[in-house]
């Protein structure tokens, strides 16, 4: 188990992390997900080694890391821009955490050729051993770097940013292999990213961050579909943010009824676009004019203005477009599958 406790960090007078704690249990993948500036970078290379808190602790299967450094905490870290020797062979970049060890714990020759070897199978580069960093591509690069990692057998593999340089056939295709990889592996994984896909896709368990504090935790649907705070609503996928006043629990906007408030007040509405269903127009719901229609491949996204005005995004597939016939200037009604009110000004 990997423990973060009350870690502060400062950096002149701003605050990179302010009492962050965590817990991540032996052999999950944990994504960092927030936007930059959010602390989240500075928490990997914390629990690397190569930043000190200002204060808390780094516990690492129980035993106070905080003041180890990141050779003695056994962790394998992977950049975003690989960080590879330019001058050394795709075997030699494997090698080196290996070759690099002092007296008995470092293995001999004819073992760490074994394991290079074992390594780029594993990677899917079995043959590029003897090619040069510059002879591969951006994907072929990562993975060599992800190999290197992986060669000093880290109780902990820590990627920062490990596909933001690549386009996103590469990404994708190299995250799924990443997920596969950590399953057949078991190995315990952190991982920075500002994607919501990435993170959504690829982690067992996200954190969301934003100004040195952790908004939530939780698994990948936990997070999507129930957002604790307007932050993570806002950050984790489209979401329409609508102005309301709450009265008994629940608001009225443009004669669309709003329930979820625990409060009365002032607040901000949040529904995400496919909980916003488009129907025939009908007497006995909310209307509403359509006044954008724009197809996304197999997905649809619509604009719909309420009578007072307010415009809400609703996102329905192909075929529920063509038995409606949508169209721009079409009058239609609308229905809430799912809302939540969050009270409060600055929201």
């Amino acid at each position: 188990m990997i423990e973060v406790e009350a870690v502060s960090k400062h950096f002149g007078d701003f605050a990179a992390l302010d009492r962050v704690s965590l817990c991540i249990d032996q052999g999950k993948l944990v994504a960092l997900l927030g936007p930059s500036g959010s602390g989240k970078t500075t928490l990997l290379r914390i629990l690397a080694g190569l930043e000190q808190p200002d204060s808390g602790r780094v516990r690492l299967g129980g035993v106070d890391a905080t003041g180890l450094g990141t050779r003695d905490r056994r962790v394998g870290f992977v950049f975003q821009h690989y960080a590879l020797f330019r001058h050394m062979s795709v075997a030699e970049n494997i090698a080196f955490g290996l070759k690099v060890r002092k007296g008995p714990q470092r293995p001999g020759n004819a073992e760490i050729e074994a394991k290079v070897h074992t390594l780029l199978n594993l990677v899917q580069l079995g043959g590029l051993a003897g090619r040069y960093p510059s002879q591969l591509s951006g994907g072929q690069r990562q993975r060599v770097a992800l190999a290197r990692a992986l060669a000093v057998e880290p109780r902990l593999l820590l990627l920062d940013e490990p596909f933001g340089a690549l386009d996103a056939q590469v990404r994708k295709d190299l995250r799924r292999w990443l997920r596969r990889l950590h399953d057949e592996m078991g190995l315990t994984g952190v991982f920075v990213t500002h994607d919501q896909e990435e993170a959504l896709e690829v982690a067992d368990e996200v954190v969301v961050m934003n100004k040195g504090r952790i908004e939530q935790i939780g698994t990948p649907s936990e997070i999507y579909d129930s957002p604790a705070t307007p932050f993570v609503y806002r950050f984790l996928g489209n979401v329409n943010a609508v102005p309301c006043a709450v009265s008994g629990g629940s608001a009225q906007v443009g004669g669309l009824h709003i329930g979820g408030g625990s409060v009365d007040g002032v607040g901000t509405a949040f529904v995400r676009p496919h909980d916003v269903e488009i129907l025939e127009l009908s007497p006995d719901l909310p209307q509403a004019v359509i006044r954008l229609v724009t197809v996304m491949g197999p997905l649809v996204r619509a604009e719909a203005v309420l009578p007072d005005g307010t415009v809400l995004e609703a996102e329905l597939t192909r075929d529920q477009k063509d038995k409606l016939d949508l169209r721009r200037g079409q009058e239609v009604s609308l229905f809430l599958r799912k809302a939540k009110i969050f009270v409060g000004t600055g929201i």
